[in-house]
């Protein structure tokens, strides 16, 4: 991946659905950097910090279990963009050196400085003893697959190269549901719906509650004119992800169309509240007015209606 590609924060916020508040929280708990540019780096970095999100860790438990790695693994510099995290539900847990290893304020395995350094050698082992180290690789090579595909993405090159990335990526690991939404969102874009449909759902078989997958056939079906089942999946997503902007934002828009204002009123509000400096916020106060304006429901103004206008 080439060092100098940059990604703006929009770009950020819409290629991983985090919201600009959540930005800003973890850069002022100096997770992540605060710029106007985000790097390759910085995106596996949030990606780590999403996943935790996900898992529901306290940020407390996210800094303290960042500080213990410093402090233990003196050679690695970011352990955001370095190790792997996972969990088990309750604890952090990285992969490190072809294990898995638990971080829970301090590392629960007893190895000294002189082991962790024998361990970061990556000494050649017997062949019954590949098979971790086997998977680890094959599971960063299709990630280096998927972030190639991104890159392409960024740089406008031509679709079937961008859709073999991909799909080399789920070749080495079918169950990398980030390069399913991806090549689901490829065919969207060429308006093939059959295929983009396909990935998307491909996606979620894997992973249900990927708010991606389902605000991405949310905005599907809106284009297919089924806003029904548009809603259906808008909301999905906002059930696994209830700070997610974007998908607020085509509710507020869903709901306008079909003459529910209160409840595009209600969704425009939070939009804002989650989203109040993007370009996207002049065009949801833009509406918000028209509906504060022009709506009367039950002889209430629908501002009034749901406390006000939003701020």
């Amino acid at each position: 991946m080439p060092a100098t590609q940059a990604y703006s924060r929009e770009e950020v916020r819409r290629l991983l659905a985090v919201s600009e508040r959540q930005l800003r929280s973890w850069e002022k708990e100096r997770f992540i950097p605060a710029n106007d540019t985000y790097s390759f780096s910085d995106l596996l970095a949030l990606r780590s910090l999403i996943a935790l999100r996900k898992e529901k860790f306290a940020t407390a438990q996210i800094r303290q279990a960042l500080t213990s790695l410093r402090e233990k693994l003196r050679e690695v510099e970011n352990p955001l963009t370095e190790l792997k995290f996972y969990s088990d539900g309750r604890r952090i847990h990285v992969q490190f050196a072809g294990q898995r290893m638990e971080v829970t304020g301090q590392f629960l395995f007893n190895f000294d400085q002189a082991e962790l350094s024998r361990l970061l050698s990556f000494p050649t082992k017997k062949p019954e003893q590949d098979a971790p180290a086997k998977a680890l690789s094959r599971r960063a090579e299709a990630e280096r697959w998927f972030e190639k595909g991104l890159e392409l993405e960024q740089r406008g090159a031509p679709i079937d190269e961008v859709i073999k990335a991909y799909q080399q990526a789920l070749v080495i690991d079918p169950a990398s549901a980030g390069a399913l939404v991806n090549l689901g969102t490829v065919y969207f874009n060429v308006r093939a719906w059959r295929e983009a449909e396909r990935y998307y759902r491909d996606a979620l078989r894997i992973d249900p509650e990927y708010a991606l997958a389902h605000f991405n056939l949310g905005n599907l079906f809106d284009e297919m004119g089924d806003r029904t089942r548009a809603l259906e999946h808008y909301q999905a997503a906002l059930r696994a992800n209830p700070a997610y902007a974007d998908a607020h934002y085509n509710v507020a828009l869903l709901y306008q169309s079909i003459g529910q204002p209160l409840n595009a009123v209600r969704h425009w509000k939070t939009y804002l509240k989650l989203d109040p400096g993007s370009t996207w916020a002049a065009i949801a106060r833009r509406e918000l007015g028209k509906l504060r304006d022009t709506t009367v429901v039950s002889g209430t103004r629908a501002d009034h209606a749901t406390g006000g206008q939003a701020k």
